[in-house]
C-alpha cells in the first residue's frame, strides 16, 4: 500500500503523517482491495473558527476513485472524520462487489 501526502499553504509534519497512517491501517487490513492513498492537507481562511484545516484522501480501487474530506480547526478531527468517510464509501463499495 503507497500513502502521497500533498500540503498546500501548510508545512510538512512527521507526526501528521504518522497519526493518519495510523488512522489509515484499519482500512489497509480490511480491504485489500484498495492500492494507494494520496492525502491531501491545506488550509483556508474562513469566518469559523471550527473550520479552516482541510484534510483529503483519494483511495485508489478497483472502479471509480473514493474520496472524502472534511474541515474542523485541527487537522486530526479532519482526518479522523475524513476516514470515517471513506470507510462507509468502502462498505458500499464491497457490498457491490460480492458476488451472490
Amino acid at each position: 500500500m503507497k500513502t502521497n501526502f500533498e500540503y498546500h499553504d501548510v508545512t510538512a509534519s512527521e507526526r501528521l503523517e504518522s497519526y493518519t497512517e495510523e488512522k489509515l491501517q484499519p482500512i489497509f487490513k480490511r480491504y485489500e482491495f484498495v492500492t494507494r492513498a494520496d492525502i491531501f492537507f491545506k488550509t483556508e481562511n474562513t469566518s469559523s473558527d471550527e473550520t479552516g484545516m482541510k484534510c483529503g484522501i483519494r483511495l485508489s480501487a478497483p472502479g471509480p476513485r473514493l474520496f472524502a474530506e472534511s474541515s474542523h480547526a485541527n487537522f486530526e478531527h479532519a482526518v479522523s472524520e475524513t476516514v470515517t468517510e471513506l470507510l462507509r464509501q468502502l462498505e458500499k463499495r464491497q457490498d457491490k462487489m460480492k458476488s451472490y
